[in-house]
């Protein structure tokens, strides 16, 4: 099995991106999370720990190998963990993770099915179950602070991630969300906050 991957990023898409390692290019996937925090460093070395699993159905013959990339072991974790309530899965798991690992899991320690409620796929009736499945086993990941990302970067992604979620409050799909926010960080504006930000983006907006 697969447990890490090191080699130079040579794309991000919406919800994988792109390793060339040695003679090699391997196609890993990804949540928005972990999209925002790389999607500025293109032709970097980067590595990703990862999980290995089977896609498709196995009744039909189609089953594709997969790999799922995480910035530390950390978020591997937390990721097993949470695909372990029923109904969940991988692929639900990978779009719900549009927040850090550690305010995900404070909201299901704290019991605030609203917060989880809100992540993309989720819903009401699965954050109960998530909240009834986990509570007692995430208190350590609301606590961890990631590893293996400077503290610069982290700042960083955060202020992109609460930008996703309020533009996102503000109406604007995930897809419209992302854009807008790629508008800005892909034309290298400088920012130091959400408010900063979402100036800039509806500046932005309103002169294109």
């Amino acid at each position: 099995m697969i447990t890490k991957i090191t080699g130079k990023l040579v794309a991000v898409a919406q919800d994988e991106l792109t390793l060339a390692v040695e003679a090699y290019e391997h196609e890993v996937l990804i949540s928005e999370y972990t999209r925002r925090s790389l999607q500025n460093r293109l032709g970097d070395s980067i590595s990703l720990h990862t999980i290995e699993y089977l896609e498709g159905n196995p009744m039909q013959g189609r089953l594709t190998p997969r790999i799922i990339g995480f910035l530390n072991v950390v978020e591997r974790e937390f990721f097993d963990l949470f695909c372990s309530v029923d109904g969940v899965g991988v692929k639900k798991a990978l779009r719900a993770m549009v927040r850090p690992v550690s305010e995900v899991a404070a909201a299901i320690e704290d019991q605030d099915a609203k917060v989880l409620a809100s992540l993309p796929g989720i819903g009401p009736a699965m954050a109960e179950r998530i909240i009834a499945k986990l509570r007692r086993k995430v208190p350590k990941f609301a606590l961890l602070v990631a590893r293996d990302v400077p503290a610069e970067a982290e700042g960083k992604r955060d202020v992109l991630g609460e930008t996703f979620e309020v533009l996102r409050g503000l109406g604007h799909s995930e897809s419209e969300a992302r854009r807008l926010i790629d508008g800005v960080v892909g034309a290298k504006k400088k920012f130091n906050d959400v408010q900063e930000l979402l100036q800039i983006i509806y500046d932005k907006s309103h002169k294109g």
